[in-house]
């Protein structure tokens, strides 16, 4: 085994069922057989993430996939190149409706995307007032949300304000009706739906191709510096992705979950039934057949942001940047 540049790493995480892996792997041993030793460091926010990764207090993160082009463009405060060798889930978000908005509404379990939309800006175009928040400017929940109120009114779709929160921070919003709605991963909005604060009204693979959503990421002059620790690194997280997909058993996989505080509430086999085996269902299928960082997927990000937060980029400008989110392994490590 060649030798790591680097052996005690901080990795920053975000509570999600999409850190899972990085979790896994380390409750598991396989950053260990690596060796390597991982402080994992749970942050209150994407900004806050974003601003100790750039800032090299954290070595890498569990990472919004629009961080990583919007970072190129300059476009988020910090100017910094980050890259990223794995994916870590692939679009998996969701729209929910406080449940008394969704009654006077009339949305109903049975409708979809298209119809859901259809009547929250129907509500829009009379006036009434209706904030919605998303976890971050730069990501795919933001432009879930854009996508999803454009299948009725593009117009509506560009001009409304929304707000943003911290995923762990969605159920308290929508509890004390600071926002009326929100594009989270999940767990939060099955907590909230729980709780009984409101319903699921849109799934972000109904409303957007299936793009990488979270990515592990790290700067690129941290992997310039450390190739052959971010191989290992690689390693471990992809041996763990490959246990989650295969495992039939995932008890212990829960139990760790409710430890780290990211689920936070009673559902089981026999309670919240459905819920239980979405969960499940979700943390097996996070990354389909392939981790393996796409071009096209960066390219979608950035054609999102020249659509709603009009930027001009050539398809030339595109491409290179795109190329340059991803870890090129192979001219690193020869």
């Amino acid at each position: 085994m060649s030798t790591l540049e680097k052996t005690e790493l901080n990795i920053g995480y975000i509570p999600l069922l999409d850190c899972v892996a990085i979790l896994w792997a380390e409750k598991q041993g396989y950053f260990a057989e690596q060796g390597l030793k991982i402080n994992l460091i749970r942050e209150a926010s994407w900004s806050s993430l974003r601003d100790r990764l750039a800032y090299g207090f954290l070595d890498t993160a569990h990472c919004l996939s629009a961080m990583l082009p919007a970072a190129a463009l300059g476009t988020d405060q910090l100017q910094v190149a980050l890259q990223t060798p794995l994916v870590l889930s692939i679009n998996q978000a969701y729209i929910s409706l406080r449940q008394d908005l969704c009654y006077e509404l009339g949305i109903h379990a049975e409708d979809d995307e298209k119809s859901s939309s259809q009547k929250l800006v129907r509500a829009l175009q009379h006036h009434q007032k209706v904030n919605l928040a998303y976890v971050y400017k730069h990501s795919i929940h933001h432009y879930c949300i854009k996508e999803w109120l454009a299948l009725t009114d593009f117009n509506i779709a560009h001009t409304i304000h929304l707000m943003t929160s911290p995923p762990p921070s969605m159920v308290k919003g929508i509890s004390e009706q600071v926002f009326d709605g929100f594009c989270v991963g999940e767990p939060w909005n099955i907590q909230a739906k729980l709780e009984g604060y409101s319903f699921i009204v849109a799934a972000s693979q109904n409303v957007i191709p299936k793009i990488a959503d979270k990515v592990l990421a790290m700067t690129q002059e941290w992997t310039e510096q450390h190739p052959f620790t971010v191989e290992a690194m690689v390693k471990a997280v992809q041996k763990a992705q490959d246990d989650l997909k295969q495992r039939s058993d995932l008890s212990e996989v829960w139990d760790m979950l409710v430890d780290y505080q990211i689920i936070q509430f009673e559902c089981s086999a026999q309670r919240h039934v459905y819920d239980f085996y979405k969960i499940k269902n979700i943390i097996r299928n996070f990354v389909g057949e392939s981790a393996e960082p796409k071009v096209d997927d960066f390219i979608w990000l950035l054609q999102q942001m020249q659509k709603w937060e009009n930027l001009d980029l050539s398809e030339d400008d595109q491409l290179q940047i795109a190329q340059s989110c991803i870890y090129q392994q192979e001219s690193s490590t020869v």
